[in-house]
């Protein structure tokens, strides 16, 4: 008998797949706990829409991303803020920070947890910092550091 799944199934396959089981198996264990459906026309259409469905938000997203990516690479991020004779910060600049003045200066909602850093800005000068913004899709943005 064609099923197709509902969730995940250990040992079967994956949420929105369609598989072949023993009768029993589907009538007696996945159709009552819900974790399968019949193959029918109506269940199969469905399937197939949701899948459509979720391709085409999955390009969408990637568009968006790729955009965004564009938007980025030739930006360049202002900081001013205190500093000491050697060129050291007096406190350090993290991504959360990087992140609330793209917000603020370009009105750009990313993520701090999409901006990576190795580590937090200490000093003054120029860092490149990358922003992975989808899958296989990252820009690099330049934080220019100038004291106050």
């Amino acid at each position: 008998m064609k099923v197709i799944l509902k969730e995940d199934v250990k040992g079967l396959g994956k949420k929105e797949n369609m598989v072949e089981v023993s009768d029993g198996y589907a009538r007696n264990f996945l159709i009552p706990k819900g974790l399968a459906v019949e193959a029918n026309s109506a269940n199969i259409h469905v399937m197939k829409t949701r899948q459509e469905a979720e391709k085409t938000k999955k390009e969408r997203e990637l568009a968006n991303a790729r955009a965004l990516a564009e938007k980025i690479k030739g930006m360049v991020l202002v900081i001013k803020t205190k500093a000491g004779e050697n060129g050291k910060l007096f406190g350090s600049i993290t991504n959360k920070y990087i992140s609330d003045r793209l917000k603020k200066d370009f009105n750009l909602d990313i993520d701090k947890k999409k901006i990576n850093m190795s580590d937090a800005i200490k000093s003054l000068g120029t860092t490149e910092v990358e922003i992975k913004l989808y899958t296989d899709v990252s820009a690099k943005l330049t934080v220019k550091v100038e004291q106050e």
